[in-house]
């Protein structure tokens, strides 16, 4: 007799293919479970960093919330009984304004009048012996000399105005500086001087402003300001973050 073939088992084919198809959702499972970790793993790194950095930026900040408190109490300790009679006063953010007109400049002029020459020859070698002391010098990156002035130049408009004030505070910030550099009593220092002292005209850009409206004779004046390293620094670690 003869035997007929078995016939195949029909299931045999579709149990290979769930097979398969089941291997080959496991192997992207784990692909996908990989690319997670990975992801995790760059998150965790990304965040460590940046707290890094962010603690190097408070630690700055910290330091040179210190150093600007020292310095302040140690200029206005310095001259706290003579800012009155200069007609000037010391800002916590490390600017010494002198403000009384009748003592810096004839109207529209850059010539120092005699009183603000002999202001000068007073505050600048003791303001200087105390931001060149071995406690600050290193810490010093600029004395910005700052001319400011108001809005206004008699009936010119306002556009106009703004350019001849901006021509008059340079000129002034620069004659400043000149005579600042003329006193016997800071010739040790000219070097220090020259590679850290500015002059800036700023015209009418920051005016002095009372309840919103400008107050035009305290706008007119001289600061000397004061910026320190740390500065630089958190600006050099910002903009490290932001590449």
């Amino acid at each position: 007799m003869t035997k007929t073939p078995d016939k195949q088992n029909p299931l045999a084919p579709r149990a290979n293919h769930e097979v398969e198809h089941e291997e080959h959702w496991v192997s992207v499972s784990d692909l996908m479970g990989g690319l997670m970790m990975v992801f995790l793993l760059i998150a965790v790194v990304y965040m460590v960093q940046l707290e890094i950095e962010s603690r190097k930026i408070r630690d700055v900040a910290v330091l040179y919330d210190r150093l600007r408190t020292q310095l302040y109490e140690d200029l206005y300790e310095e001259f706290e009984q003579d800012l009155p009679r200069w007609g000037a006063e010391l800002n916590r953010d490390l600017s010494l304004r002198f403000y009384d007109t009748e003592v810096l400049f004839p109207q529209g002029e850059d010539t120092l009048r005699p009183a603000f020459r002999e202001i000068l020859e007073d505050f600048f070698p003791r303001y200087l012996n105390i931001i060149t002391s071995p406690k600050y010098r290193e810490d010093i990156l600029e004395v910005r000399i700052e001319g400011h002035t108001s809005s206004d130049w008699g009936t010119l408009p306002e556009r106009e105005a703004y350019i001849r004030n901006m021509a008059l505070s340079q000129a002034r910030t620069r004659t400043t500086l000149a005579y600042l550099l003329s006193l016997p009593e800071v010739s040790d220092e000219r070097g220090w001087i020259k590679a850290h002292l500015t002059a800036n005209g700023l015209s009418s850009s920051k005016p002095v402003v009372d309840n919103g409206v400008e107050d035009p004779v305290r706008s007119r004046r001289v600061e000397f300001r004061l910026r320190t390293d740390a500065e630089s620094r958190i600006e050099g670690l910002l903009k490290e973050e932001s590449f």
